[in-house]
């Protein structure tokens, strides 16, 4: 599904789509409270640090960049680090690591596939057993991957991420609004917030979210340089994230002349129609196909080298309230 733009109106003055929706917002988030509360006294306790990476909204903040970021950040600190992950729109349920050379987006999902070219990664629909798994394979710490509003293992560390652009959006819980539980319950279990934005924005989101209940810290996406020179190059953009149109404009920050940008859903299958069709508005247009790194491993193998990606990076800008963090759990 496309993120409906009537998410990210003005809280004070929602919509007519938001007003009529809000009654099945509150279901939404009053359900999110109660399985919280019912899985307090189970949840696995690992013998390990586990880091969870979340949010409170519905895709899209910059999950997967924070959990590469901070696995080479743990990585180089000469810590063992493991990634459990669900595995969205994969089809592999039980415990198993992820390989690149054996295993496909299909298989295990894109995201999981994406970021065990940094770290081992597991991807389990239990993620109880999927953190028991990481331990049992030599993990010294997990990140997980998602799952903040799931109760069934208990996190050392919760770090809240949030595009800073889109903040809470109308701050309405779905099919409201973008978010999987309201904004204050969510942000006080949070041992952590992250915002991934400009310069601008941030300052906007503190603005309006002041006071925050924890730590804060800043973040921005940056592009991998590659040797690549990108500017005055005609494209076809494409990207099946969570808000296509943050890769659209990193695209224009490159210089990237923009002829035609297709939004997807999220985690959208790549089919071979679909690819042949944009192959050919592509060859229309005299442009190149160019998309992201989440979306490049949904590739069918006949357009591997016929689409460009533009891999990102998280940058923070200051890592010393994170590292205090990570200092408190025993990760210093």
């Amino acid at each position: 599904m496309k993120t409906p733009a009537f998410w990210f109106g003005d809280p004070k003055a929602p919509g007519i789509k938001a007003r009529l929706l809000a009654p099945f917002g509150w279901l939404y988030g009053y359900g999110t409270a109660r399985r919280l509360a019912r899985g307090k006294g189970d949840a696995y306790q690992a013998k390990i640090p586990v880091i969870c990476i979340g949010n409170i909204n519905a895709g899209g903040t910059g999950k997967t960049p924070t959990t590469i970021a901070l696995a080479q950040h743990l990585i180089a600190r000469g810590f063992c680090v493991h990634i459990v992950s669900r595995g969205h729109a994969g089809k592999i349920e039980k415990p198993t690591r992820v390989s690149e050379r054996d295993h496909s987006a299909a298989d295990v999902g894109d995201e999981p596939l994406l970021m065990a070219a940094f770290a081992d990664t597991w991807v389990s629909r239990d993620r109880a057993a999927g953190v028991r798994s990481a331990e049992h394979a030599g993990a010294e710490v997990i990140l997980m991957d998602d799952g903040f509003q799931n109760p069934a293992v208990h996190k050392s560390l919760s770090i809240v991420v949030v595009d800073a652009v889109k903040g809470f959006g109308n701050r309405r819980c779905i099919p409201a609004g973008p978010l999987r539980e309201p904004v204050t319950p969510g942000l006080q279990r949070a041992d952590l917030i992250l915002s991934i934005g400009p310069d601008g924005a941030q300052k906007r989101f503190s603005k309006t979210n002041a006071p925050l209940p924890c730590p804060h810290v800043q973040g921005k996406l940056q592009p991998l340089p590659t040797g690549m020179d990108w500017s005055g190059m005609n494209v076809l953009a494409f990207a099946g994230i969570g808000l296509p149109e943050k890769f659209f404009a990193t695209l224009r920050e490159l210089g990237v002349n923009i002829l035609r940008a297709e939004a997807l859903a999220d985690h959208q299958p790549l089919t071979e129609a679909l690819m042949k069709r944009l192959e050919m508005e592509a060859a229309t247009l005299g442009a190149q196909l160019v998309t992201t790194e989440k979306d490049a491993v949904r590739l069918p193998d006949a357009f591997r080298r016929k689409v460009l990606t533009v891999p990102v990076r998280l940058v923070l800008n200051d890592w010393t309230a994170l590292d205090q963090q990570l200092d408190r759990i025993g990760l210093g």
